[in-house]
């Protein structure tokens, strides 16, 4: 009973890490709908202003027929463009919904999967590996290399590839030095950014006029201020204080905080900003969910004793054991350092644990079997862990309470 216990798959659990899987199409479904809207009611406007007063300088006779007639084709005109803008729209809200299929099938795969040992479940985490890693990919700028293996794997519905490559390459002409890729971004995710209050716009306009004052170009400068800076006085007070006073300071300048505004290091905190608002509006986490799986199995793994200077043959040259934890081993040691260890509330122990002198605790037969084999005097026991060696009249009896 307490194997098949053990085994039971529970698909709950599995899926907090695929939360963006389905959050994403979701969230690209309701920026297409909500862009779709704005251009309907944009070009709505337009024409019923537009048919309203060529009616009226019809019937007033300040256009002539011909006149009337091109009023006319202009509007038509203006209608076919939406109309192939809505069919875009259409198009692409077609792909978010095949997407969104093909990804509730993949996660609905798994709760037809009973069990742990079950063979699907292993075709099924290796999917998911293959979705992880081109997940890693694409965060970390490799996007052929994504889309390569995506293809290999038949999984291209399954990962978020034109969205990162659309996030690296706004991100690369940031730390390029160019502003207008983002800048291009946030007019076309204004409603969205606005909700959350970022303040990445203001940055990218703040960005532009520190370049006109790095160029002597001060007339130009002021009126970009006026123009996009000022008018953000109540919510960004300190920001425009210190933007006025940076005219009277040269790039070259060693007073703080205008070193630092000239700093090309504001084109790095440009671009971590925008890949963190980018993140937030898509609901996308901060890292990539590789790390995150990572970062769970290490700390479901990792014991208090890991870290310890004598945790295994690998950190410990003296030791006399092998470990075969692999938080210990010398590939995951470093990266499991800084989680948090699990809280086991079982535990195995020996049937005559005993205690030495340093505080550790052995099975005291096992213990003694070790000492004899490494050719110890018959009154003498060994540490296996750190090689301390003492009297067999030191070592006191453990009870378990």
């Amino acid at each position: 009973m307490a194997e098949l216990t053990s085994t039971k798959l529970n698909p709950d659990s599995h899926l907090l890490l695929d939360q963006p899987l389905v959050r994403l199409p979701a969230e690209l479904s309701r920026k297409n709908f909500k862009l779709a809207a704005l251009h309907v009611e944009h070009d709505k406007k337009a024409l019923l202003g537009a048919l309203k007063t060529t009616a009226n300088d019809s019937l007033s006779g300040k256009k002539t027929p011909s006149e009337t007639l091109d009023s006319l084709d202009h509007m038509i005109n203006r209608m076919k463009n939406l109309k192939r803008k809505m069919e875009r729209f259409h198009d692409e809200e077609k792909t978010i919904h095949r997407q969104t299929r093909k990804r509730l099938g993949h996660l609905n795969d798994l709760y037809q999967i009973p069990s742990l040992a079950d063979v699907k479940y292993e075709e099924w985490s290796r999917l998911r590996l293959d979705r992880l890693l081109v997940d890693y990919l694409l965060r970390n700028g490799y996007g052929e290399s994504a889309r390569a293996l995506a293809k290999e794997k038949g999984i291209e519905d399954l990962v978020d590839l034109d969205v990162f490559v659309q996030c690296h390459k706004v991100e690369e002409s940031l730390r390029s030095g160019s502003t207008q890729e983002c800048l291009a971004w946030c007019s076309e995710h204004r409603e969205l950014t606005r909700k959350t209050q970022n303040t990445l716009e203001f940055e990218l306009r703040l960005q532009q006029y520190i370049e006109l004052r790095r160029k002597g170009q001060l007339l130009e400068a002021r009126q970009h201020a006026q123009k996009y800076i000022s008018s953000n006085t109540e919510t960004r007070n300190p920001e425009v204080h210190r933007a006025a006073g940076l005219l009277a300071y040269p790039p070259d300048t060693k007073v703080e905080p205008y070193r630092t505004m000239y700093s090309r290091s504001r084109w790095d905190f440009l671009s971590n900003l925008f890949v963190k608002t980018h993140h937030e509006i898509f609901s996308l986490p901060g890292r990539p969910l590789m790390h995150i799986a990572l970062s769970a199995g290490l700390s479901a793994l990792k014991t208090p004793s890991c870290h310890s200077k004598y945790a295994s043959s690998s950190s410990n040259a003296s030791s006399t054991t092998t470990t075969v934890c692999p938080i210990c081993s010398t590939e995951l040691n470093e990266l499991a350092r800084n989680l948090r260890h699990v809280q086991h509330n079982k535990s195995s122990v020996e049937h005559d644990p005993i205690v030495l002198p340093n505080g550790r605790v052995y099975g005291r037969e096992r213990l003694l079997e070790m000492s004899a084999k490494v050719g110890l005097e018959e009154r003498q026991v060994k540490d296996p862990t750190t090689s301390e060696v003492f009297d067999a009249s030191q070592i006191r009896k453990v009870f378990i309470s």
